[in-house]
């Protein structure tokens, strides 16, 4: 099986101005925008989820000291 860091590496850049041009005519110039916000907003609700979990892992280790 195929990881992704290595299929990745083997892309060059023809092959990612294809997938941007995909993208674009499915999702349209105005809308490309808004999915990058969503995403983002995804990325960084996930980093905030990730740190309340490690500091209440962290408060539970200290309680037992």
């Amino acid at each position: 099986m195929i990881s992704l860091g290595i299929f990745l590496g083997f892309m060059g850049g023809t092959e990612w101005i294809i997938i941007g041009l995909a993208v674009l005519l499915l999702f349209g110039g105005k809308k490309i925008p808004e999915l990058m916000k969503g995403l983002g907003g995804g990325i960084k609700e996930f980093k905030k989820a990730t740190k309340d979990e490690d500091d209440d892992v962290k408060k539970v280790e200290d309680s037992k000291k």
